[in-house]
């Protein structure tokens, strides 16, 4: 994790008292020992603050990221924060901007450019996480009936069975395949 970024974090947090007192004992905590769950605690804070579809494209993505079996790549995650439950096909418009991604979750989440994966930027983000199980609500519905209404789109309808089973065994670019429920 980027030094700069936990200070960053860390700034952010300190600056979230409302009083003098009040900075001074949350620095005092912070140079005791960093406390990473008063961090992971305000960011989490800031990006509900932020509120509307801001707010829920950050937490959309953080829930992806940290309940997945592995690493996504990044235009799996767009793909996924972009389809609508129920819809008939992707709508390229929604998906979100790698910009719009990154400042919707301020600064929980990198991207690795040479591999094209994102991830939580530290693994006691996903410890801190996984203590909050009803964070995201139904997370693991969420995420069934997102795969299942992109394998209803009419693209995967002109796949036949074989050639389908052998891309959900194999593994290839398609979204669905990748996508893991954790």
């Amino acid at each position: 994790m980027s030094r700069f970024l936990l200070i960053s974090l860390t700034i952010d947090a300190i600056l979230e008292e409302t009083t003098a007192y009040d900075r001074r004992q949350k620095l005092r905590a912070m140079t005791e020992g960093l406390n990473l769950k008063d961090v992971y605690g305000a960011t989490l804070a800031r990006i509900k603050e932020q509120g509307g579809k801001r707010t829920r494209l950050g937490m959309a993505a953080l829930m992806w990221i940290s309940h997945s079996e592995r690493l996504l790549q990044l235009d799996e995650l767009c793909h996924a924060l972009a389809i609508k439950i129920g819809s008939r096909d992707l709508n390229h418009e929604r998906i979100p901007s790698v910009e719009t991604l990154l400042s919707s979750c301020l600064g929980l989440i990198v991207i690795d450019r040479e591999a094209s994966t994102i991830r939580l930027i530290h693994y006691t983000l996903q410890e801190y996480l996984c203590t909050f199980p009803d964070l995201f609500g139904p997370t693991h519905s969420i995420m069934a009936e997102t795969c299942l209404t992109y394998l209803n789109f009419p693209a995967f309808n002109n796949i036949s069975s074989t050639l389908s089973a052998l891309l959900l065994v194999t593994g290839t670019p398609h979204m669905a395949c990748h996508l893991s429920l954790g």
